[in-house]
């Protein structure tokens, strides 16, 4: 990924006063720890957190043909998809290797906001659009927040114009009609957390102006600001993948978890051909797994099972929701993937032993994220 020196979300000024430590995620500065990584685990789990995820790349397409367009390069079909509504899934190159993870949004037939974290992206839709579709980045002009965990909704809900219910706002959809405070924003119901949660986009200038007025409100009801260490132990036990750990540009999404979002019924799209050759012929799968010991220290561990390697943990944390246990997203020979198959770890000098586990670990079925 072609990336420019670390820049400064718009919210790094208020960031800033909470916290020196930080971490490059994207090409722009993100802050590894803010208060501490295990208070801010549980304010997502048990009542909210926010996050600033102002890195994610942001992508209007519009005019006559926006969505066919969008359809002709993501591997998701996106041509079913109704206005307000939002689709996951793959954008791969022409050999159906790994481009990026994102989400499509439809606002209209001829209008798309795509998102993102690859500045290939923008260059790929930019290519191969048609005469009167215009590709437009805006990464910087519309930062955004994620208000994440089980209290968000009631949170966030005083200080909205509009209803926030489930029913009026579904888990994948998005709304252009509300405001916080009377700031308007772009609002999206998904995370990354697993939990209840949405994200808040805003032009650069109101950026501070809504910062300020969602801690304002929902810190003495015991919000915390979140870092990326603690987003670590949210994607991990939730099953969620990233570019640069879980995939590069020589992954298939069958092998980085996201063959199910692989739509090859939908017609022709950048890379189906390979990407039906890769269905048959991808041999790892991606999975969690459990060891005795190791904690991030397990990251790009090889397993084995009976002697013979048969994959590698991506990365691998101490999960708090398995009190403390090693919890690793892995990478195995798709006939080895069975939960309940011990494995054998090479951490460091030590062999540790685990077992393939269900994936993902944490409410796999997302029912907190959707039902709540």
């Amino acid at each position: 990924m072609s990336q420019v020196a670390t820049k400064e979300t718009a919210f790094y000024p208020r960031l800033e006063a909470l916290t020196d430590e930080w971490m490059d995620l994207f090409g722009y500065w993100a802050p590894t720890v803010v208060t501490d990584t295990l208070e801010e685990y549980r304010a997502v789990r048990e009542t909210a957190g926010l996050m600033d995820f102002s890195m994610l790349r942001k992508i209007d397409i519009d005019g006559d043909g926006a969505q066919e367009l969008v359809n002709s390069i993501v591997a998701r079909n996106v041509a079913r998809l109704d206005v307000g509504k939002i689709a996951y899934g793959p954008l791969t190159d022409e050999n159906g290797m790994m481009v990026d993870d994102c989400t499509v949004m439809v606002r209209a037939a001829d209008r798309i906001r795509f998102c993102g974290a690859n500045n290939q992206d923008q260059e790929i839709f930019r290519e191969q659009a048609p005469s009167g579709v215009t590709v437009r980045e805006f990464t910087d002009a519309m930062p955004h927040l994620c208000l994440q965990g089980p209290r968000s909704r009631e949170m966030l809900q005083p200080l909205a114009n509009q209803d926030l219910s489930n029913e009026a706002f579904p888990y994948y959809t998005f709304r252009e009609d509300v405001e916080i405070r009377g700031i308007p924003v772009f609002m999206t119901r998904l995370g990354y957390t697993a939990e209840l949660g949405y994200e808040v986009w805003v032009e650069e200038a109101r950026a501070l102006d809504l910062w300020d007025a969602l801690v304002e409100a929902t810190e003495p009801q015991g919000m915390k600001v979140v870092g990326m260490v603690a987003l670590d132990l949210f994607r991990i036990e939730g099953g969620f993948i990233i570019g640069g750990v879980e995939y590069d540009p020589t992954v298939s999404p069958y092998e980085c978890g996201l063959g199910w979002a692989v739509d090859l019924d939908k017609g022709d799209f950048q890379g189906r051909e390979a990407l039906a050759r890769a269905k048959e012929e991808t041999q790892l799968r991606l999975t969690s797994v459990t060891l005795e010991s190791g904690g991030d220290e397990a990251s790009g561990a090889p397993l084995a099972v009976d002697g013979d390697e048969v994959g590698a943990v991506t990365q691998a944390v101490e999960s708090p929701y398995l009190n403390g246990k090693t919890l690793g997203l892995a990478k195995v020979q798709k006939d080895v993937k069975a939960p309940g198959t011990r494995v054998e770890a090479q951490v460091g000098e030590n062999r540790v032993s685990g077992e393939i586990v269900d994936h993902p670990v944490y409410d796999p079925k997302r029912k907190r994220a959707k039902e709540s």
